[in-house]
């Protein structure tokens, strides 16, 4: 039996890693047009929402609309990412 134990470990870490990457990292608000990740120019005052899986979801404040930056992390990268934290 102990021949799974380290396909199961790295299961177990990947699903603990898959709940941690849907959690805020961090929240700005802000009406800046030169963030790191921006490439959309003036948008006007705005809320950033970063998440642990390295997607920022962008919400316009003056028009409502919900964009998205960044690229979803999945699999090796994900757990990187997950045990550096």
């Amino acid at each position: 039996m102990s021949q799974y134990d380290e396909i199961v470990e790295r299961q177990r870490a990947l699903l603990e890693a898959e709940k941690w990457a849907s959690t805020v990292k961090s929240i700005h608000a802000h009406a800046f047009n030169s963030m790191w990740y921006d490439t959309r120019g003036e948008d006007g005052s705005v809320l950033d929402i970063e998440y642990n899986n390295g997607v920022i979801k962008r919400e316009i404040k003056e028009t409502g609309e919900v964009v998205f930056f960044g690229h979803e992390l999945t699999g090796e990268a994900l757990l990187d990412a997950y045990s550096r934290s």
